[in-house]
């Protein structure tokens, strides 16, 4: 008989609606239960495309002994990470540091208040590697409450109030980032900088895309050679490894291995939309033709895989297909001989770096690309047959679910991309992406806008959204608005960001997760630093920096700049924390500078100095268009040249001579090339 789960809209709890374990969803109704029965909460938190998730639910969630022992002694709570985002950072705070690493699946163990005295991630079924079973934990945890209840609750306390402790020491001095400390954090990410593999740190590597959108910005600030060779540096080698699908565009969502050889294999829309957007930003800086090909395969991906029958796009595409991980990506030699033929296999096994023995598991390879191919239309029939043979194999799972926040992501990506690459069907794409968003998950709280976080099959999920998907759905509608100048995009961004800075404020020029009015948890989620996308907090800085450029909003580009003066305690100790952070005060530091283009939309002269400003290279340059009369307060009161369109280049509404010639707008703006 299926369990609770089994109403549930979150395709990864539906994962587990069949497991002999009485699930609940997270809720009152679960902690209240537990009162009744005087039992603790074991508290299973993870996602779909988690591959170790899997491990456990087969391992343990699926054995019925297993099942049975957690029935009989804990409320037993599943939650979805990405529609619970809440949930999950408060526990993984926990569980860093009370283990000192986190990850997923999740295993927190919880008094009746939700107050976590035990926790950890993966536990094995049977001892292993230095790790009890998960049956001895469940024997431990479940002895001491039977015996030791008050030693439980009162670590219970102490945890929680330690946590609230160092919550309430993130702080910042208030002033953003200087010119002289950006320079400072690109020599501090340098000396994390792996010179023989690209990107940063050690194994596992994880793609820095906060990071790269730093570097890209500081390069087109100051024209710095160490920040270019990173940026330059991990991208290349991103894009030749096996992180990078060759056939099928898109990157995995991390390297196990320093070289990205090895991926694991789930494909994230949050990483593809950010990477996406660093791509194009490379190629508008350097024409790079690896960075122009890694931009149209990956759009490409995400309207062929990604999108979702209501036009938004899918949380992500498992790491399993068939049982085994990466059973959809690798190859052997023989197979690809038996697509290609023994003369093409052979070429593609050399140009691929698929050995006879193997660089992934049971003798198959991942697909890399170290060099580009000798002869380019040998390669693109080699690829179109092999991606046509792997297109029958059993696919990966896909989460279908849509997150608000990472829509946003790639509605930026998309509309920019769409403008650059003269690809107008990814603008639109990118527009209805965001009328999905309007449509189902905009709604109001009194006077002011709120988002839903997820929806699925066109329906919005009961999950309010959390700080990142109100900043990060700004950020992709302001994107929108700069590409299209549809106005609705930019009234609409401004409503998200007055209810970010009514409803998230804290009270240190910062922001928490969630809103004043969200559910109660032991505590209020606060955090400035990134972690594989954005943080909430330093995405509503980039939005409100970007709305103020266009709208001339006081208070947006105050709190913008308060907001960022948490950047500064982090930038020579943890660039890599705050990417995003720095890549805004790049931004900053720059104006950011904002492009006034005013003519008749029908005109082709407007139309090409608007796509023109848009490959402004100047850090997070501001780029409004409209016609004569606007009422857009950036566009307000300018007018015609000699009857001709004409470009304003200005910082903070404080402009220079409009200019009416190409040449005139390249040099205004750092505009290096045209657009395709």
């Amino acid at each position: 008989m299926p369990n609770r789960l089994a109403d549930s809209t979150s395709p990864y709890l539906l994962q587990h609606r069949d497991n002999p374990v009485d699930w609940w969803e997270w809720g009152q109704e679960a902690f209240e239960e537990a009162r009744r029965r005087q039992v603790p909460v074991f508290v299973s938190i993870g996602y779909s495309a988690c591959h170790w998730c899997h491990v456990m639910a087969h391992e343990s969630f699926e054995d019925p002994a297993t099942a049975g022992f957690l029935n009989d002694h804990f409320v037993n709570v599943k939650v979805d990470r990405e529609e619970r985002p809440d949930v999950d950072s408060v526990y993984m705070d926990a569980t860093t540091s009370l283990t000192g690493h986190g990850g997923w699946p999740m295993s927190v163990f919880v008094d009746h208040e939700g107050r976590p005295f035990y926790a950890g991630t993966y536990f094995p079924p049977e001892p292993r590697h230095g790790m009890p079973s998960f049956r001895q934990v469940l024997t431990a945890v479940e002895d001491a409450w039977a015996t030791r209840r008050a030693d439980v609750e009162g670590a219970a306390e102490r945890i929680t109030r330690a946590l609230a402790t160092r919550e309430r020491s993130i702080s910042g001095d208030g002033r953003p980032p200087s010119p002289e400390l950006l320079a400072d954090a690109v020599q501090a990410a340098g000396r994390d900088y792996d010179t023989a593999h690209g990107g940063f740190g050690s194994s596992p590597k994880f793609p820095p895309s906060m990071l790269l959108e730093f570097l890209l910005r500081h390069v087109a600030r100051t024209g710095s050679l160490d920040a270019l060779v990173m940026a330059q540096g991990t991208a290349e080698a991103m894009a030749r490894g096996g992180i990078y699908d060759q056939l099928g565009g898109g990157f995995a969502r991390y390297s196990v291995d320093e070289a990205w050889v090895v991926p694991h294999f789930e494909k994230m829309l949050y990483d593809n939309a950010l990477l996406l957007r660093d791509y194009l930003h490379l190629w508008r800086l350097t024409g790079s033709a690896l960075a122009s090909r890694v931009v149209h395969e990956t759009a490409e991906f995400l309207l062929r895989d990604m999108r979702t029958a209501e036009g938004a796009f899918a949380a992500a595409l498992d790491a399993d297909s068939e049982g085994e991980e990466g059973k959809f990506y690798v190859w052997t030699p023989q197979e690809l001989a038996d697509v290609l033929g023994e003369e093409d296999g052979r070429w593609a096994a050399e140009l691929l770096v698929v050995t006879p023995e193997g660089t992934f598991e049971h003798g198959a390879s991942t697909l890399q690309m170290p060099h580009d191919p000798d002869d380019l239309q040998r390669w693109e029939r080699v690829r179109s047959a092999l991606h046509a043979a792997r297109s029958e194999r059993i696919p990966p799972g896909r989460d279908d679910k849509v997150v608000a926040a990472w829509n946003g992501l790639a509605i930026a990506a998309l509309a920019e991309a769409g403008a650059l690459m003269a690809r107008p069907d990814w603008i639109d794409a990118a527009r209805e992406a965001a009328d999905l968003l309007v449509d189902v998950h905009l709604g109001r709280v009194g006077d002011l806008t709120s988002i839903a976080r997820t929806s699925r099959d066109g329906t919005a999920g009961t999950s309010a959204g959390v700080l990142e998907d109100y900043a990060d759905v700004a950020e992709g509608l302001l994107a929108l608005y700069s590409v299209t100048g549809e106005e609705r995009w930019l009234i609409l961004a401004g409503s998200l960001l007055d209810s970010v800075l009514l409803r998230f404020s804290d009270a240190e020029g910062g922001f928490y997760d969630t809103a004043v009015d969200a559910e109660r948890l032991v505590m209020r989620p606060r955090d400035p630093s990134d972690s594989a996308a954005p943080s909430g907090w330093l995405a509503a800085a980039q939005a409100l920096l970007t709305h103020a450029a266009i709208t001339g909003r006081a208070d947006h580009r105050e709190a913008a700049e308060t907001a960022l003066g948490v950047v500064s305690a982090y930038a020579l100790r943890s660039p890599r924390a705050v990417g995003w952070g720095l890549a805004a005060a790049e931004a900053l530091a720059d104006g950011p500078r904002e492009a006034a283009v005013v003519g008749p939309a029908d005109d082709p002269r407007t139309r090409s100095l608007h796509l023109l400003s848009l490959m402004a290279t100047a850090p997070g340059a501001v780029i409004a268009a409209g016609p004569p009369g606007s009422t857009v307060p950036l566009l307000a009161g300018r007018g015609l040249v000699d009857g001709a369109p004409a470009v304003y280049v200005c910082r903070q509404f404080t402009c220079e001579a409009p200019v009416t010639s190409s040449d005139e707008v390249a040099r205004a703006l750092n505009v290096l090339r045209e657009p395709c």
